[in-house]
């Protein structure tokens, strides 16, 4: 099975970086910290400070090896400078609504994702269903609510 590569933009690939040298060098030395210190107030069997320590180690190691199986596989995708009038990753897209209320999406790579700073990733429904559209371009979703139709407003790049 070939291994799938995960599409991010060189933005989102540094803050994952970051995140992960955080991790290593920060976040996991402090969890091992207190995995000691709460060994060292006698038995671990029902010490809630020794327990949560450990809770808190699962994820730190967790998210290291995602974060570490990101980065490996990631590919950046490159910068397109020129003016766009299709909808691409890395895309901003102003759509406008049924009632005319406008919203901005860039559209990024799943790991990077954050709808509530706009991101959406470029396999969700929404950056799906924009990905290769034009101005003027509408599209209609299902949505948990319902159908909903968006026409795209404005195009830009990063």
């Amino acid at each position: 099975m070939a291994e799938e590569k995960v599409m991010l933009t060189s933005e989102g690939l540094e803050k994952l970086k970051a995140e992960l040298e955080h991790l290593l060098e920060v976040r996991r030395p402090e969890v091992l910290e207190r995995i000691q210190r709460a060994k060292e107030q006698g038995d671990t069997a029902d010490n809630p400070e020794y327990e949560e320590a450990q809770t808190e180690q699962a994820f730190v190691e967790g998210r290291i090896a995602e974060l570490e199986w990101t980065v490996k596989d990631a590919e950046v995708m490159p910068k397109d400078k020129s003016r766009s009038t299709i909808v691409k990753f890395g895309s901003k897209v102003t759509v406008v609504n049924e009632e005319g209320e406008k919203k901005k999406y860039t559209i990024v790579g799943g790991p990077e994702s954050d709808p509530s700073e706009g991101k959406i990733s470029n396999d969700s429904p929404v950056g799906k269903a924009l990905l290769g559209k034009h101005i003027g371009d509408e599209v209609k979703l299902e949505v948990p609510k319902g159908i909903i139709k968006l026409k795209v407003h404005a195009i830009t790049k990063k």
